[in-house]
């Protein structure tokens, strides 16, 4: 189980240690050490905002890509992941189960941008098998976050 400190930094990274401190019943110092031995540790990669593309003037497309692949011989699917990680577009990679083997989440500027990728990239790889691409048209909740709290339903009623 994810220990509390933890849980505050996954809700909002950017608390004061003061008031983690006050919430964990402990001291300031005591957070910002257990901060860093999760950093050194590798428990803690990074910290990230998580930006509102709506709300920002630059062009931006989302897609997920599945990839059927086929697993190399004393690599299994570790080195074609390496490979489609090491790209800048490539946000995200993950090893699935189910109908496909790879979850890749791409950022391009424009659904041109994203398909050239995918078609002159990805598809090529050696032991790339298939794939297919899903454009993400809106984002209601992203990592725990509400992306947009206050729209409602703008339906209204219809009476007869």
């Amino acid at each position: 189980m994810m220990d509390q400190l933890l849980q505050l930094l996954n809700t909002n990274a950017r608390m004061e240690p003061e008031k983690m401190a006050v919430m964990l019943n402990t001291t300031k110092e005591d957070v910002e050490r257990r901060i860093a031995e999760y950093e050194d540790l590798g428990v803690i990669r990074g910290y990230k905002p998580l930006l509102d593309y709506d709300k920002i003037d630059t062009q931006y497309v989302e897609a997920v890509i599945e990839l059927k692949v086929t697993p190399k011989k004393d690599f299994g699917f570790e080195e074609i992941a390496h490979k489609i990680s090491s790209y800048h577009e490539v946000d995200s990679v993950y090893l699935m189960s189910g109908g496909y083997d790879l979850h890749v989440q791409v950022v391009g500027k424009t659904f041109k941008d994203v398909a050239l990728f995918v078609a002159q990239r990805l598809a090529i790889l050696d032991g790339v098998v298939s794939t297919a691409t899903h454009f993400v048209l809106s984002r209601y909740k992203d990592r725990g976050v509400i992306m947009n709290p206050t729209l409602g339903d703008e339906r209204g009623n219809v009476s007869l």
